[in-house]
């Protein structure tokens, strides 16, 4: 293991695990607060197709995955906010149309090959390149970027969004900025744990740490903790045998993780004494907004 560590492909690896160990939850989060977990999903799908015409038109998958992937999800924030269909139709178009264009894409591409196809929907985090690791780089800073500046208006929006207008928050730009940043999370992530697994990665470390705390922040802070713990974890176990795929094992260890923090979270609960109520606003209580 020690040998290995000192290689580069898994030093690049092991980067790229942690960077999207801490976007994922931290993106997540939002999303999860604003009953959307499946955003990730359904922008997965459509980054197939941006992926597949990086190939067709030879060009960086990782650069037409971004700009495909947001546009996706520019076009389904605007669907949604404007209720000509709702949210879960809107993720069905994404779903199949996305896949579909992907895979025809790849079938036409030269050089594109269902192994190819694979690496991307389910990761192939051994293949990160010193190029894909400055995208990643690029974009996960960007992302955290977001929240750290964003935070409080994000969160204000995904609590109640009728409060978010009447306090005179630009709902649909923070929307616009939640879809944006899920997509640019999508691209990152698909290295890592691949198009179709990326969304167990951006909810599953939320829940783990909603069994623990009740505050938004700390909630934040804990999913982003399990979120690298789940990446680095499954990625090195991953290697002790070289037929577990990396991706498959960090989401199986991510939901050991949420296995195992419900029974430890029934104790932290039971122990916890009751909060004095110092303030009654709903923006500081998990349950009441998730």
């Amino acid at each position: 293991m020690i040998e290995l560590l000192q290689t580069d492909i898994l030093q690049r690896a092991l980067i790229a695990a942690v960077l999207i160990g801490l976007c994922a939850p931290a993106v997540g989060t939002f999303i999860v607060q604003r009953r959307l977990a499946l955003l990730g999903d359904g922008i997965g799908h459509i980054a197939l197709t941006g992926v597949a015409l990086g190939f067709l038109t030879q060009t960086a998958p990782v650069i037409t995955a971004v700009i495909v992937s947001v546009a996706g999800a520019i076009v389904i924030e605007l669907v949604r906010a404007r209720g000509r269909t709702s949210g879960d139709v809107a993720l069905a178009l994404l779903f199949y149309g996305g896949i579909a264009g992907g895979v025809m894409l790849m079938s036409i591409s030269p050089g594109g090959s269902s192994t190819k196809l694979n690496s991307y929907l389910f990761g192939a985090i051994a293949l990160v390149s010193d190029q894909d690791l400055w995208i990643i780089g690029g974009l996960a800073v960007a992302v955290i970027g977001v929240v750290l500046v964003f935070g409080r208006e994000l969160f204000v929006l995904c609590q109640d969004e009728e409060m978010a207008k009447a306090s005179g928050l630009p709902v649909r730009m923070l929307s616009m900025i939640i879809a944006v940043t899920a997509a640019l999370t999508v691209v990152i992530a698909m290295r890592v744990v691949g198009l179709l697994l990326v969304s167990a990665l951006m909810v599953i470390p939320v829940a783990t740490g909603q069994q623990f705390t009740r505050g938004f922040r700390a909630t934040m802070a804990l999913a982003m903790v399990f979120g690298v713990l789940a990446a680095v974890g499954g990625l090195l176990g991953s290697t002790v045998s070289t037929r577990v795929p990396p991706g498959a094992a960090i989401v199986l260890v991510a939901l050991a993780g949420f296995v195992a923090a419900l029974g430890v979270g029934r104790f932290v609960r039971r122990g916890r004494t009751r909060e004095p109520a110092v303030s009654r606003r709903p923006s500081i209580r998990m349950e009441e907004v998730s």
